[in-house]
């Protein structure tokens, strides 16, 4: 139900001209849906912000209020040209967000509108640099973190899905999608039972998880270990913050080539709309409402997990 807007959506990325003005004119053509682009420089290069909106029947932008969603394709870059030729592996958070954004797209010309707002949020870099991590090399990326979020995290999202490769590891040892547990203000709050059963239906097979740190929580460049951008949404929000990790048996750097599956950037996709329909529908919730509260009268807040610390 995704693979044909997987592919579409690969086949404009896989290229060294690829950019934002040519991702939102795949819009152009649909009615209920707002796609810009803008271009933002950095100390190693360029990138072009993407941001699509679908408007929902109840949603905010038409005066209702119904719940608005996010959904935000994390990567470094989509290329890392000159260095790597093709599309590298840490472009697919981007392909799967930008594929869920067509469905939905598709979804509400032929009738199938959500009741709130989708936002859906990525950036497209084909000549992103490249950084050492271990266990294999990162990707990098012309801007900064903190440029990514205000670029891509946007008040308006009431609950993030963030989507991003995540190979580069020997924590996840599974091939196919996962989610993380969900994180709320410094919080790492348990797996969402919801969003368990929802990927139960998507994939047809049992719910993957995959662990947090609190390293991974914090924001880039307090030089601490990251298992990679994943959540670094959550430092720009109070919105709860889902990982949606695209994930392998094996270890596979990020600026690897020919390391995208298109099923499994599918499966994000698939999942991504699924979510999206029943958090906008007030279906489903991304945590306990009440335990979150209790947990703040017995431990307080954790926002500072949201800052780099006493450096800053």
């Amino acid at each position: 139900m995704t693979l044909k807007q997987t592919l579409t959506v690969i086949d404009l990325l896989d290229d060294a001209n690829a950019t934002g003005e040519k991702i939102i004119a795949l819009f152009s053509d649909y009615p209920h849906v707002e796609a810009t682009s803008k271009t933002v420089e950095g100390e190693k290069g360029s990138t072009d912000f993407v941001k699509i909106v679908i408007s929902g029947t109840e949603g905010k932008s038409n005066g209702g209020d119904a719940p608005t969603f996010g959904i935000v394709g994390r990567l470094g870059g989509v290329g890392a040209r000159p260095k790597r030729i093709g599309m590298v592996s840490d472009g697919d958070g981007a392909a799967a967000a930008l594929a869920a954004a067509i469905k939905l797209a598709e979804s509400s010309q032929r009738g199938d509108r959500l009741k709130g707002d989708v936002i859906v949020s990525t950036h497209i870099c084909p000549t992103a640099p490249t950084i050492p991590h271990e266990p294999v090399e990162f990707m990098g990326s012309p801007v900064d973190i903190l440029t990514m979020n205000q670029n891509e995290v946007y008040s308006e999202m009431e609950a993030i899905l963030s989507i991003d490769t995540t190979k580069g590891n020997r924590v996840i040892n599974h091939k196919g999608i996962a989610i993380s547990p969900t994180v709320k203000e410094g919080y790492i709050l348990r797996v969402n039972d919801d969003l368990l059963r929802i990927m139960e239906m998507t994939t047809g097979k049992l719910p993957a998880t995959f662990p947090v740190t609190m390293q991974d929580i914090t924001p880039y460049g307090n030089d601490v270990y990251h298992i990679n951008s994943i959540l670094q949404p959550a430092v720009a929000t109070d919105a709860p913050v889902v990982g949606l990790a695209i994930t392998s048996e094996s270890i596979v750097p990020g600026c690897g080539t020919g390391a995208s599956h298109e099923v499994d950037i599918a499966d994000a996709a698939r999942y991504s709309v699924e979510v999206a329909k029943e958090f906008t529908a007030g279906i489903t919730k991304f945590y306990d409402e009440q335990e979150f509260e209790r947990l703040l009268s017995l431990y307080g807040p954790m926002n500072v997990l949201q800052t780099k610390g006493k450096e800053e």
